[in-house]
């Protein structure tokens, strides 16, 4: 039977929190390095490619409206200057809110947490768990968020099976509202 001196147990078990430690931090850098390859890959597909319906020449009348060719679009978000604070990158799937390189959104700065993220996400969090209780949909469809932060400054929020456009709206209405509010509380 091989005994161990204190030291040696100490040395193992403060290896082993390291090691879990730097797992847990990979495991975030892979989820974020995935939301950002998402966030390119919608991009790519809405500006690089050609689809084979704009490659035939067609009398300009023919033209398909651009809602109909594009799957994702992107909204700027502007405060009351008209200073773009954010880009909304909506697809059919999921809402990507990417603060302005310029702007400097802290995430404890109020009102993020109480009135974005408790009342208008907690909010549709909320209605999507009756939802479920009721049978109208199924857990996979209910919305979720995730803020992806570098510290404590917002880099994006990420908000899956919105599911409406009266829903998109509302969080883009609302994201725009509080981000313009947490840059005017900065100030102070």
């Amino acid at each position: 039977m091989d005994y161990h001196s204190e030291d040696e147990i100490r040395d193992t078990l403060e290896l082993r929190e390291w090691i879990a430690e730097e797992i847990e931090k990979r495991q975030k850098e892979i989820e974020k390095l995935t939301q950002n390859l998402r966030i390119l890959d919608s991009l790519v597909k809405q500006s690089s490619f050609s689809k084979a319906s704009s490659l035939v020449s067609s009398p300009p009348a023919a033209k398909i409206p651009q809602s109909v060719q594009e799957t994702a679009s992107v909204i700027q978000m502007k405060a009351s200057d008209n200073q773009v604070i954010a880009n909304a990158h909506i697809t059919p799937d999921e809402l990507v809110i990417i603060p302005s390189e310029e702007v400097s959104l802290d995430i404890e700065t109020q009102p993020f947490k109480s009135f974005f993220l408790g009342r208008i996400i907690g909010g549709m969090e909320s209605q999507d768990s009756t939802d479920i209780k009721s049978g109208k949909i199924s857990q996979n469809l209910a919305i979720r968020c995730m803020v992806n932060k570098e510290g404590s400054r917002i880099r994006e929020i990420l908000i899956k099976n919105y599911r409406e456009k009266d829903r998109a709206n509302e969080i883009i209405n609302t994201a725009t509202w509080s981000f313009s509010r947490m840059i005017e509380n900065s100030k102070k």
